[in-house]
């Protein structure tokens, strides 16, 4: 268990934590020289059963609440300290307010320099306190009264802190690792050690880490977790990793040591705030003030979503854009201050990581915060993929999700994967029809098409879905017969197509010039010219060939056979792999023919899915549809007559 201290200045709460630990936690000259904390101290006191009590102490000077918000970071337990001689003091309401807002419900008073003052006056502060913390989750904490000095009431107190710690039980170490990094040094012939509070998971020897938000990776060489050597670091804990290959001004307190697959970094969120209970406090519509999370503190403004002012001890949902990256999950919570670093304005809880830039004030979406900030996790991601598909990647940084931990809150929301992309069972079966009816309406209004490009159909499906994620629908509604692909396009199984006898004629007297040159046929006018059939009529064969797969329309007015077709995009798809993308004058040179057609045929490719353009570059994005198992080839043209131009591959 971890103790945190709280209380103003000169309450005694570092001579009580030497008196309980027998450490001075001043350890600083300016310290010892002043006889006043400015830095956070720390000490340890083996328990019974190999368990370990820590201390964090607390400066209680105005000027370094940031320094005390740093050090109740991730406590457990919170020892308020009171001095008999003065009373509730300003630092003593702040300090308490802070462990509140950082959720520090567990906790004692230490009613302090009972050998100063009479017994009356240890009475008058106790009833202070009785009043003061009535209506706080406060009220419940024990009263200690003691003397540091005499040691007067130090056991009874003693006792109580080992007896809870022994029967508070470990803090769950799930999630990926998480250490708020409060102090860095260097120790010759060691290297670089951070310390800090061990957030969330566990961490051990030989483990990668990366500082966060935005540092590098380093390996842990060794640990010292509660002041022991030890081969791994849970959550709950204080610990000292020495980090191997990672600089001294690598790394500051404030950030984070965290593992090195979770990637948090936010410069805004979304989040449930609360203010204070303090007459007169009033907090408006983007507000400057500070931000105190983990160990790191940074300006921000707050803009409120279901309110347009704040009174003191109100709540509101918010959008909070800070001035630099922090690393936030789901469930952090956080200070604010004042600008000036004054006063404790209150604090909150981090509910989205990612939120949107439109429509943050939507009832739907107020209404997914409110479910993030109540209800529990399977609910919440109900919640949240019912309002449209999660990446599984912001899923688990955002959540702070183990593999496990998430497929676990998946399962119980019974939500669909798909190309890393998680959606509830409803939107995918949505997605299914929707995907039916785009091919079958496409088949209605363009019965000459073989069918829909895939590209075409995302744009009329689900545009803002990824690409990947509707390859998926369309493999599953494949599988099942659905579905059939034809070269490029889907179908469904019933749309073919028969050739009259007349229709028949005329393609077996257009079929030869396309195949005299494959990879730069001639166009509508030039085979009505060349057969002496009506244009509109070679045009109409050459549609209804299409619906039966032999040939392929690729620009307006021009049709390929469906295997030059075929061996056309085995060509890009090596150029893509040998050059990292096919280029309209490397594709030219390998198939022959002109510029014009070489363009038509990659923008071709674009047009179904088969690549990507990326400026003058057009990448792969999946193998040759025409390859695919489960698709229609109606021809197998021969090779380019020797006449064709260019070289075949």
């Amino acid at each position: 268990m971890i103790v945190g201290t709280a209380g103003h200045i000169d309450h005694g709460k570092t001579s009580l934590v030497r008196r309980l630990s027998g450490r001075n936690t001043d350890r600083l000259p300016e310290e010892i020289k002043r006889g006043i904390s400015i830095e956070l101290g720390y000490a340890y006191v083996p328990l019974e059963g190999g368990e370990v009590l820590g201390f964090v102490d607390v400066p209680g000077h105005e000027r370094f609440v940031h320094t005390m918000v740093s050090g109740a970071t991730g406590i457990d337990f919170g020892l308020l300290v009171v001095a008999a001689d003065d009373g509730v003091m300003p630092q003593t309401e702040e300090h308490l307010d802070i462990l509140r807002l950082l959720g520090v419900d567990q906790g004692a008073i230490a009613l302090t320099k009972v050998d100063a003052v009479d017994a009356p006056r240890v009475d008058e502060v106790r009833a202070q306190l009785a009043n003061w913390l009535a209506a706080t989750p406060a009220a419940g904490w024990p009263v200690f009264a003691l003397s540091s000095a005499t040691g007067e009431g130090v056991a009874e107190l003693d006792a109580f802190l080992r007896r809870t710690a022994i029967a508070t039980s470990a803090r769950p170490d799930s999630g990926l690792f998480r250490l708020a990094v409060d102090r860095v040094f260097t120790l010759a012939g060691v290297g670089t050690v951070v310390t800090g509070t061990v957030h969330a998971g566990k961490v051990q020897v030989g483990d990668e880490v990366q500082v966060a938000p935005d540092g590098p990776r380093a390996r842990v060489r060794s640990i010292h977790a509660q002041d022991c050597a030890a081969r791994q670091g849970s959550a709950g804990q204080r610990c000292a990793l020495n980090l191997a290959g990672l600089a001294r001004e690598a790394v500051e307190r404030g950030q984070w040591v965290q593992a090195a697959g979770l990637a948090n970094a936010a410069d805004r969120f979304d989040a449930a705030i609360r203010l204070v209970a303090q007459r007169g406090l009033r907090l408006g519509q983007w507000a400057n003030v500070l931000l105190h999370h983990g160990t790191e503190q940074v300006a921000a403004r707050v803009a409120l979503l279901d309110a347009e002012e704040l009174p003191g001890g109100g709540q509101a949902l918010a959008t909070i854009s800070v001035q630099a990256a922090l690393a936030l999950c789901r469930g952090d919570r956080f200070v604010l201050r004042d600008s000036s670093a004054r006063h404790t304005l209150g604090g909150g809880v981090v509910l989205d990581t990612a939120p949107p830039l439109r429509g943050k004030r939507r009832a739907e979406r107020l209404q997914l915060l409110a479910a993030l900030r109540d209800a529990p996790p399977a609910e919440a991601l109900g919640r949240w993929l019912a309002a449209g598909p999660v990446p599984l990647a912001r899923l688990a940084s955002g959540w702070n999700l183990a593999p496990a931990e998430m497929q676990s809150l998946l399962d119980a929301c019974n939500a669909r994967i798909a190309a890393g992309i998680a959606f509830a069972g409803g939107h995918w079966t949505a997605l299914r029809s929707r995907t039916i009816d785009a091919v079958n309406a496409t088949h209605e209004r363009e019965p000459e098409m073989p069918g829909l490009e895939q590209n075409r159909l995302r744009r009329m499906v689900a545009p803002n879905l990824d690409a990947e994620a509707l390859a998926e629908i369309v493999t599953e509604l494949m599988r099942e017969g659905v579905l059939v692909r034809r070269g490029a396009f889907l179908a469904l199984p019933a749309h073919k197509a028969e050739l009259a006898r007349d229709e028949r004629l005329r393609w077996e007297g257009i079929k030869p010039l396309l195949m005299d040159r494959p990879f730069e046929p001639p166009r509508v006018r030039d085979l009505a010219r060349a057969t002496g059939i009506a244009e509109t009529e070679v045009r109409g064969v050459l549609k209804k060939v299409a619906r039966i797969g032999e040939v392929t329309l690729v620009a307006h007015d021009h049709f390929f056979l469906t295997d030059a077709v075929r061996r056309l995009a085995d060509v890009a798809g090596e150029l893509a792999r040998d050059d990292g993308g096919a280029r309209a004058a490397s594709f030219r040179d390998r198939i022959g023919g002109g510029r014009k057609v070489a363009i038509q045929l990659l923008e071709f490719f674009d047009r179904v899915g088969y690549t990507r353009r990326v400026h003058d570059d057009h990448v792969l994005r999946r193998d040759n549809p025409w390859r695919e198992a489960g698709a229609e080839v109606h021809s197998a043209a021969p090779s380019p007559a020797a006449g064709q131009r260019g070289r075949v591959t």
